[in-house]
């Protein structure tokens, strides 16, 4: 095994149901969490973004350095990279006034965008060739923007579209389900098929996040933003604790 693919193997999670299971608590984790600084907080969409984006900053930065896979700093990114995108599509889409539909279009683009660059510079976007910093910097800029596009697809989903919290849990789990057909059913590019899970994953995430956390009479539970936050932060400590007891097998 030469150097680059052992640097891949330990740095990138194995994609298995518990990484989807931890995904998709990360990106509840993240609309609860933004929602409990922007708005429990006081702060703001834009003083949220400018937090989370230093965090997200300093968490890539740890990742890129580390020299073989941390499941607790991996999973901190993700949550990192879901908090920012929460306040920065809220304040794209409210606070800038440009719309839901406005904020999911150029999002969708500055994604594609990426990956595009990401393509032409390395030659590859899939997950298993992510062995140098130069692409773990594509790759988690990819990630920001797909968190962030999530956000604004799923508040879209739930508010403009008025399908409501439940509606939308229905929309990305139906479509979630026929990436998994495809996966198994068809020879669909396994790359392709990666990041539109990871896409739909992220407005599910959001709109159960609301779900929990809106108040009753629009459609949500009314829970608290911090308690819910606690839950999904325990869920997925539990989650990595199984995830460093395999690697410690693997290890044996």
């Amino acid at each position: 095994m030469n150097d680059a693919t052992e640097r891949t193997v330990t740095k990138v999670p194995e994609v298995t149901l518990v990484f989807w299971i931890m995904k998709i608590a990360a990106t509840t984790l993240g609309e609860t969490g933004g929602d409990a600084v922007s708005m429990s907080m006081h702060l703001g969409y834009l003083v949220g973004t400018a937090i989370f984006a230093v965090v997200f900053a300093v968490a890539v930065f740890a990742q890129i350095r580390a020299r073989r896979f941390r499941p607790t700093l991996y999973w901190a990114t993700i949550i990192a990279t879901t908090t920012v995108g929460t306040t920065l599509a809220d304040f794209a889409d409210r606070s800038l006034g440009i719309g839901y539909a406005g904020g999911a279009t150029l999002l969708f683009a500055l994604l594609l965008a990426s990956l595009a660059v990401w393509y032409r510079t390395l030659g590859s976007v899939a997950v298993d060739t992510v062995s140098s910093p130069q692409a773990e910097i594509f790759y988690w800029v990819t990630i920001m923007f797909s968190q962030t596009l999530g956000t604004a697809l799923g508040d879209w989903t739930a508010d403009s579209a008025g399908l409501g919290y439940g509606g939308g849990v229905v929309v990305f789990s139906v479509l979630l389900l026929l990436v998994v057909a495809a996966y198994f059913w068809t020879k669909t590019s396994r790359t392709l098929l990666f990041w539109t899970a990871f896409i739909l994953t992220r407005p599910l995430g959001a709109v159960v996040g609301d779900f929990l956390d809106k108040p009753l009479n629009a459609g949500g539970l009314a829970l608290s933003r911090y308690s819910a936050s606690a839950v999904l932060l325990t869920t997925i400590l539990a989650c990595i604790v199984m995830f460093e007891h395999r690697a410690a097998e693997k290890c044996h």
